[in-house]
């Protein structure tokens, strides 16, 4: 698969209107459907991201789909060329919690220019959401069961205090995401110990991850394969980061 996203650094306010404003807030539910493996994941990232930020901030009780800003600096504004974008973007925006998030992105954005030593240390907030909305637009809420509609998986996060301390998934580059994305159901496995191939398994077949992240046809029987284990998607995207960049995540 060849993506079709070039994802860009959240330096800048301007750079993260101009990549908001681009999302398909209609719901593109091809694009969203080809993409349910990669936005399953950056959702559970963001809301990882999401709860450092919140404890960090003692914004627990905005968490998950929050503007962290106000907590961060309760004086913040944007400049008012920054704000009409905002404004004009929002209109477009379905729902409270993508509103809010896209203004806490934007916000951020521009607290993070002026005053990088108020987020010292954090991870960037907003660009596991901010890729999540260019990979098939917005989510839903089920207000009966608390679970997010991410369109082709329906996803339960659960309290704030599981994200804390799990592992990051720390390479979300458009080669990484566009190998997760793999139609039906999967199962993934690898070398209970690390290292050595990563293979899924499907209705169709097994593959290993190849030269260039793609998934090649391979006659390997992983159920029956000594040494390999069953690994969880986020276990299998963080391998194929570390295989992306084996000397460390991009900083």
């Amino acid at each position: 698969m060849t993506s079709s996203f070039v994802p860009r650094p959240c330096s800048r306010p301007e750079d993260v209107l101009e990549r908001l404003r681009a999302v398909e807030w209609d719901m593109r539910w091809d694009l969203a459907f080809e993409h349910a493996g990669s936005r399953r994941v950056l959702m559970w990232e963001y809301l990882r991201r999401a709860a450092v930020w919140a404890r960090a901030c003692g914004a627990e009780e905005g968490w998950p789909f929050f503007d962290v800003t106000p907590w961060v600096d309760p004086e913040f504004e944007l400049g008012a060329e920054q704000a009409d974008g905002l404004d004009e973007l929002l209109l477009r925006v379905p729902g409270a919690e993508l509103r809010r998030t896209c203004e806490g992105a934007v916000r951020l954005a521009e607290l993070r220019a002026r005053r990088p030593d108020a987020v010292d240390g954090l991870p960037d907030l907003y660009e596991p959401l901010v890729l999540f909305y260019e990979r098939g637009g917005s989510f839903t809420r089920d207000c009966a069961t608390s679970a997010l509609d991410l369109v082709g998986v329906s996803y339960r996060p659960g309290p704030l205090e599981g994200f804390l301390g799990s592992r990051p998934v720390a390479v979300l580059g458009d080669a990484v995401l566009d190998a997760l994305d793999v139609e039906g159901r999967v199962v993934y496995y690898a070398p209970e110990g690390g290292g050595g191939p990563l293979l899924q398994r499907h209705a169709w077949g097994t593959e290993v991850l190849g030269p260039g992240l793609r998934w090649c046809p391979t006659a390997r029987d992983p159920e029956g394969e000594r040494g390999l284990v069953r690994i969880d998607r986020l276990e299998a995207a963080r391998r194929i980061g570390r295989a992306a960049h084996p000397e460390g995540p991009p900083r």
